[in-house]
């Protein structure tokens, strides 16, 4: 209970929800890496899984509605001997926050971005996000998502992520073990969450219990490995897990360091 604050218990979370699953999972990697929590910063946005921040007892922030990672560049350029983490969720992240999150990977910024992946919209009234899958019911679309998903995976990538990886509430231990090679990453590192929502997603697609939603999760989700030996159409409607992006680069805090260095060097020399 070290890492927790006690007197905000309980949290608001549904019955069934996976948003402590994900919570459990950061905490448990931070103490496998025996961090000081004085030296731990961690900022979310709105959204059912932003409230996590005030359940932890590290240097917290409860910032805007898809503000979060700027908040977070923020302090770690202001405070670069500590370790930034992002909570956020589906729609905090890549609906009103999409140009942040894009750009953040594109600079390569120095945070470990936690995105709670529920395929909605949990806290405002259960909207279709831009994770909602094609065909899947909301309160937004009680007729089917018409609208094709992002991939965060495949968006991480193709904006310049240096670790990016997915698992879900089921596969707990892989959570684990990738939000922990997320935190020792230098540079922009990106953890797909999947994560249950019976309240809004299970309730309006028929999985209405959080067992029977990680049940799924447990059916539907192919290693990494294996997705590469199957068909386009045989990995439909699956969650591929496993880690996507491993590659050393300098993170932004460095590359800005070296830059204020070069500066420093020719403000002397004039």
């Amino acid at each position: 209970m070290q890492y927790l604050r006690e007197n905000h218990m309980p949290t608001v979370w549904c019955p069934g929800c996976g948003n402590g699953i994900v919570l459990k999972a950061t905490i448990e990697a931070i103490k496998n890496l025996n961090y000081n929590k004085d030296d731990i910063a961690v900022i979310s946005g709105i959204g059912c899984s932003s409230r996590a921040t005030g359940y932890i007892d590290f240097n917290t922030m409860h910032t805007l509605h898809g503000r979060a990672i700027p908040f977070a560049t923020g302090v770690k350029l202001a405070r670069p001997d500590l370790k930034v983490i992002v909570m956020t969720g589906d729609g905090d992240a890549t609906a009103i926050g999409g140009n942040h999150f894009i750009h953040a990977c594109r600079r390569n910024m120095d945070l470990t971005v936690i995105l709670y992946n529920n395929n909605i919209y949990g806290m405002t009234g259960g909207q279709y996000s831009p994770l909602t899958p094609h065909d899947s019911y909301s309160t937004t679309s009680v007729y089917g998502n018409i609208e094709k998903p992002f991939d965060v995976v495949e968006l991480a990538k193709a904006s310049g992520a240096t670790y990016v990886a997915r698992a879900t509430t089921f596969h707990y231990a892989l959570l684990v073990k990738y939000i922990q090679k997320a935190l020792e990453h230098e540079g922009m590192s990106v953890v797909d969450a999947i994560t249950q929502c019976p309240t809004y997603y299970g309730r309006y697609n028929k999985v209405d219990s959080g067992s029977g939603m990680l049940q799924f999760f447990k059916e539907n989700a192919i290693p990494l490995a294996k997705a590469k030996t199957m068909k386009p159409e045989e990995l439909e409607e699956k969650i591929i897990i496993g880690e996507f992006v491993e590659i050393e680069r300098p993170g932004y805090v460095k590359e800005y360091a070296k830059l204020q260095k070069r500066l420093e060097v020719t403000s002397n020399a004039n």
